[in-house]
């Protein structure tokens, strides 16, 4: 199996991923939008004073899951990833382009909100991808993909 073409694949279909943080021995988990870069790098937008982002400023290690509805007949199946997150202290023009065309909002709007300095634009540089589940095979397996920040 192409793990790396199955996480392509399947981030390209979803829009909301579990994002989890921790502080303090204390985990949260948080569903925010999410868009992606060619490097397989996530990113979010978010109220800085939100606990999930308050955790990241704290301790950058995340985690999470992006994982679509499925029926009760069927075998749960998703991607998971391991990495690190910060704060954009300014984020570009692309990079607010591509956030909103993957999510069909309106970057101007965007780029204002960021202006105003109480919400944020989150980069999360993925070390691991995971795939758990039915991914082109007949048996639920679990693939690892070591991406080390783009670099596999």
């Amino acid at each position: 199996m192409d793990v790396e073409a199955t996480v392509r694949e399947y981030i390209d279909k979803t829009v909301h991923m579990s994002l989890g943080t921790s502080r303090d021995n204390k985990p949260w988990v948080s569903e925010v939008h999410f868009a992606y870069d060619e490097d397989l790098n996530l990113y979010f937008c978010s109220m800085k004073d939100s606990r999930h982002c308050l955790e990241i400023e704290a301790n950058p290690c995340v985690a999470g899951n992006i994982v679509k509805q499925h029926d009760l007949t069927e075998s749960p199946h998703g991607i998971y990833f391991e990495g690190t997150a910060a704060l954009m202290d300014s984020p570009s023009e692309r990079d607010i382009e591509r956030y909103c065309s993957q999510l069909k909002r309106d970057a101007a709007e965007l780029a204002a909100k960021l202006k105003e300095g109480g919400r944020g634009m989150y980069k999360i540089t993925v070390n691991n991808w995971y795939t758990f589940g039915k991914f082109g095979g007949n048996e639920n397996a679990k693939n690892q993909l070591v991406w080390n920040a783009g670099k596999k």
